[in-house]
């Protein structure tokens, strides 16, 4: 086993393990270790424990000291130099005409380094303003282009049910969304309905994934023909996937009524592939939601924690 605490660099970034050695740390003190851009400042996220040695990947670099008084100050002076180095390279970039929007700027702790996160729709030729940035800032300068979902990331905002977005307040980590899992609960195939702000599928689709698959295995379909409890038979008209009741259409005295029974009062035959068509898509919406898996997907991981 090895000990390890987790280590963050920006708000809601990728969690890093490093060793503590023989300091006293706890959650929310602040660290500074070395990385692979060089020696960081980052806030503890994970307080010291023992995880298996297989899921640590060596060397574990260790925890260089607690952050003193001065490396506080340090770091609150290198987020007030970003403000200005954006404000610079938003000028170079204009002075240079590229077709680009940039998104963030950061400094590494120690200086060494000035990174700039930007946008754009194909590949950008910035050589000459790289060299122009060097010559203001007197450092290494490196441009990254970043996709819309770490865009979102950076900024923030309030998604559609009235909180900060989660990729901005607690997702560590992008993961992959698909048209199945609005499907398998039951939403509308509207795009600007599942459609986050960063114009993507919502991340928060992922979160109930595998409760509502669970729920649902309990479950027919709606169409499907089942079985009572009290001998009647039926064919489904709705479902509620939460509460696990289930609407049945059933012939009393030659007369149909609708019934409510519980998911475990019915008999049937279920179904390996639930097909389930969300609410109401049309062929566009489709096609649109489809184009949104598929740039998600050629998006890859995020381009922040490189």
């Amino acid at each position: 086993m090895t000990k390890v605490i987790g280590v963050r660099f920006r708000t809601a970034g990728k969690i890093y393990w490093f060793d503590p050695l023989h300091f006293q740390v706890k959650r929310g003190d602040h660290v500074i270790v070395e990385t692979a851009r060089g020696v960081e400042y980052g806030t503890v996220v994970g307080a010291p424990r023992e995880v298996e040695d297989g899921r640590v990947v060596q060397p574990l670099k260790p925890v260089l000291r607690l952050a003193t008084q001065r490396d506080d100050e340090q770091e609150a002076g290198n987020k007030v130099k970003e403000k200005e180095a954006f404000r610079i390279c938003l000028e170079k970039i204009a002075k240079h005409g590229l077709e680009m929007k940039l998104i963030d700027a950061e400094y590494t702790f120690d200086n060494n380094k000035v990174l700039f996160y930007f946008t754009a729709d194909g590949r950008i030729d910035f050589r000459e303003l790289v060299k122009d940035l060097a010559g203001v800032f007197k450092t290494r300068i490196e441009l990254r282009q970043i996709g819309v979902r770490d865009e979102t990331k950076i900024l923030g905002g309030i998604g559609i049910c009235g909180r900060v977005l989660c990729c901005h307040s607690h997702l560590s980590e992008f993961v992959p969304v698909s048209i199945k899992m609005a499907k398998e609960q039951n939403l509308s195939l509207n795009p600007a309905k599942i459609s986050g702000v960063c114009g993507r599928l919502m991340c928060c689709l992922k979160h109930e994934e595998e409760t509502y698959e669970e729920l649902n295995r309990k479950l027919p379909n709606p169409g499907d023909y089942v079985t009572t409890d009290d001998g009647f038979k039926g064919e489904v008209s709705a479902v509620n996937v939460l509460r696990q009741q289930v609407k049945v259409i059933v012939t009393v005295n030659d007369e149909k009524e609708i019934r409510e029974y519980r998911a475990d009062q019915l008999k049937f035959r279920r179904k390996h592939g639930r097909g389930k068509k969300g609410g109401g898509a049309d062929e566009k919406d489709l096609k649109e939601l489809e184009k949104l898996e598929r740039e998600d997907k050629k998006g890859g991981k995020s381009k922040l924690d490189d």
